[in-house]
């Protein structure tokens, strides 16, 4: 069975989104992307489209909910804090790789934004582990 299933990742979306999630998984097959980078590139997507309609105060979410033409550098840093608060640093910055191809493609490939919403988001740092050390003497 195969890992993407489209109609489940757009599941919930409005007939935009989703039409522009399914163009983009033509483009990224015909660039013949793995289906897991295919899958967590559109999931990313999916997501930040499911959390403008669900969770977002910022203005103007209900319009970007609807349409990603209208996604702005606000909507993407408030879903970026809600994934790190929500999942962890990882996970957003997972998130974020995914939205800088999409939105790269809505504005290179498709010609539908003149700007990307991510040009000036910053990756979510990655909090540093500390390994311990064991003393020689052990």
């Amino acid at each position: 069975m195969p890992l993407l299933d489209l109609d489940k990742i757009t599941a919930g979306l409005s007939t935009t989104w989703s039409g522009f999630l399914r163009d983009w998984d033509r483009s990224l097959r015909s660039g013949n992307y793995p289906e897991t980078t295919r899958y967590n590139y559109l999931l990313a997507a999916a997501q930040l489209g499911r959390y403008l309609g669900e969770y977002s105060p910022d203005p103007g979410a209900d319009a970007a909910a609807e349409d990603p033409v209208e996604v702005t550098r606000a909507h993407v840093e408030a879903f970026q804090a809600w994934m790190i608060e929500t999942r962890s640093a990882s996970t957003a910055l997972n998130k974020h790789k995914g939205l800088q191809q999409f939105f790269k493609w809505l504005m290179l490939d498709e010609g539908e934004i003149d700007r990307s919403p991510m040009e000036r988001v910053r990756q979510p740092k990655m909090p540093q582990k500390l390994v311990p050390v064991i003393p020689l003497g052990f």
